[in-house]
C-alpha cells in the first residue's frame, strides 16, 4: 500500500513503533468566541528502556534514540510530546531504576522540542509510589490547556493494587466541575480504565469511578499505553484508545496463556510495533485514527 506524505510528514516514523500523531482544529472552551486553531502534539509510549530481550526486540537500546530523532526530523515541529507510560522497564534496584529514568531524560533532552509531559507506567513506579519517577519527571498527575483542549492526566500506576485512589478520584472530581458541558477533554492514562482482561492486569481497579467522572462531561476522549497494541473501545459516550508499544508487541488478550512478548520476526522486523495518525476536529468532536505499520528501514 503507498502512502502520500502530509504537511507534517509524519511518515518520517514509519521506522519506529509506538508513536501517535494527533492533530486538528481547537476552539477555547474557556474563551468562547476565539479563533480555531490547528495543532498536533506527538505521543509515544512503553519504551521500557532497560529492557533485554533480543528475542522480542535486538534494538532495544536503539528505538527510543530513533524515535527521537525522528521527531526532530518533522518539517513541522509538534506542539507537545507526551510519554504515556513505561518510560523504563521495571528493576526491584533503586539505584538501577534512577539510572535509567536518568538515561531516558538525557535521551528525551535531545527532542528540538521542549515541550515535553510525562507520566509514569508500572515499571516506572508501582515499586516506589512513583518516588523516583517524580524525582525525574515531576508529578504522576496533573492538567494542563493548549489551545482550547483540557488535558489530564490520571495515575493509576503508582498504587501497586492499580487503584487511582479516592484523593485522586476527588481532584479529577473538582476538575471536571471546573470545565464548561462541552469542553473539549483528552485523558491520558497509562492502564486502560475499563476492564480489558484484568486476568493481565488490563484494568484499573477503581477505573468505573473514574469513567463516571468523565461521562459528567460531554466530549472525552482517552487515549493511553500499557497494552503494547492498537485497541479501541467506547464506554457511553467516551471512546478510549491504546497505542502500541516502542519496545515490544504484546498479544491480543486471551488469545495466549500467558501475557508473554510477541517473538521479534526476522521476516518481518517491527511487526506489532507501529503509529497513527489522529485527526482531530473540533465541531462535531470527533478523532479520525489511521494506524500505520512500521517497516523496516
Amino acid at each position: 500500500m503507498a502512502y502520500t506524505l502530509d504537511r507534517r510528514e509524519f511518515l518520517k516514523l514509519a521506522g519506529l513503533g509506538g508513536v501517535v500523531l494527533v492533530s486538528g482544529s481547537a476552539t477555547s472552551a474557556g474563551a468562547q468566541g476565539a479563533a480555531a486553531k490547528d495543532f498536533y502534539f506527538v505521543q509515544l509510549s512503553d519504551s521500557h528502556w532497560g529492557f533485554e530481550g533480543p528475542a522480542q526486540n535486538p534494538d532495544a537500546t536503539g528505538t527510543l534514540k530513533k524515535a527521537v530523532a525522528a521527531v526532530n526530523s518533522l518539517k513541522e515541529a509538534p506542539d507537545f510530546v507526551v510519554f504515556t507510560g513505561d518510560l523504563t522497564h521495571t528493576t526491584e534496584d533503586g539505584k538501577v531504576r534512577r539510572k535509567r529514568m536518568d538515561e531516558v531524560r538525557s535521551i528525551v533532552g535531545e527532542l528540538k522540542v521542549k515541550d515535553v509531559k510525562f507520566m509514569p507506567g508500572e515499571h516506572d513506579a508501582s515499586l516506589d509510589h512513583g518516588k523516583a519517577f517524580q524525582e525525574f519527571f515531576g508529578p504522576t498527575h496533573y492538567t494542563f490547556d493548549h489551545k482550547g483542549v483540557h488535558f489530564v492526566t490520571l495515575d493509576n500506576v503508582s498504587d501497586p493494587g492499580a487503584s487511582i485512589g479516592e484523593d485522586q478520584l476527588a481532584w479529577l472530581a473538582a476538575d471536571f466541575e471546573r470545565q464548561p458541558k462541552d469542553a473539549r477533554i483528552v485523558v491520558f492514562t497509562h492502564r486502560p480504565l475499563f476492564d480489558l482482561y484484568p486476568q493481565w492486569d488490563w484494568a484499573t481497579t477503581d477505573g468505573a469511578k473514574a469513567i463516571e467522572i468523565l461521562q459528567r462531561r460531554d466530549n472525552v476522549t482517552v487515549f493511553y499505553g500499557h497494552i503494547h497494541q492498537e485497541h479501541h473501545h467506547t464506554t457511553g459516550r467516551i471512546e478510549h484508545h491504546a497505542a502500541k508499544g516502542l519496545m515490544f508487541a504484546l498479544p491480543v488478550a486471551g488469545s495466549t496463556p500467558k501475557r508473554t512478548p510477541v517473538a521479534w520476526d526476522p521476516q518481518a522486523p517491527y511487526k506489532g510495533l507501529g503509529f497513527r495518525e489522529v485527526e482531530a476536529e473540533a465541531q462535531p468532536v470527533k478523532y479520525a485514527i489511521t494506524e500505520m505499520p512500521v517497516v523496516a528501514a
